[in-house]
C-alpha cells in the first residue's frame, strides 16, 4: 500500500527530529510554520516561523539532557493537506520522567508543513514535567 506524499512527508520530519537534524527538519517547514504547545507550562503557546520553532525542538532536547525519545504509532493523511499522527513520548528532566501519548495534527501547503497543533492524552501531567 502506498503512503499519501503528506503522510511521508511528516514521517521523514519524525525521522528528522529523532536524530536532532533540525537543519533537514527546517527544509520541511514553511518559513511562516507555527507550532501550536498545549498546556500551561513554559514551553506552551504560538511558536511562529521556522526558526522559533526549531529553537522549540532544540529546548525539548536541552531540558531533557538528550532523553527525549518519540515513537510514533500513526501517520493519517485526508489528501487535502492534512495529518495527523499518533506518537509516545519518552523523557527524563531532572528527578521527572515522562511516557505518555501525544498526538499532532498538521497542515501541509505545496509540500511542507506550515501548521503544527499538538495534543497531549494527559495536559496536567505535561504542564507538571515541563514546569
Amino acid at each position: 500500500m502506498s503512503q499519501h506524499p503528506d503522510a511521508v512527508l511528516v514521517r521523514r520530519a519524525y525521522e528528522a527530529f529523532s536524530k536532532g537534524d533540525m537543519e533537514k527538519l527546517g527544509t520541511m517547514m514553511t518559513a511562516d510554520v507555527i507550532h501550536h504547545v498545549p498546556g500551561n507550562n513554559p514551553l506552551s503557546g504560538h511558536h511562529k516561523g521556522r526558526e522559533a520553532v526549531l529553537d522549540l525542538y532544540r529546548k525539548l532536547g536541552e531540558e531533557t539532557k538528550g532523553t527525549l525519545q518519540v515513537d510514533l504509532h500513526t501517520v493519517l493523511a485526508d489528501g487535502r493537506g492534512h495529518v495527523m499522527t499518533v506518537h509516545t513520548t519518552r523523557a527524563d528532566r531532572g528527578d521527572r520522567g515522562i511516557e505518555i501519548k501525544e498526538g499532532l495534527f498538521l497542515t501541509i501547503v505545496a509540500g511542507k508543513i506550515s501548521d503544527i497543533d499538538g495534543c497531549t492524552q494527559d495536559i496536567e501531567e505535561e504542564d507538571a514535567f515541563w514546569s
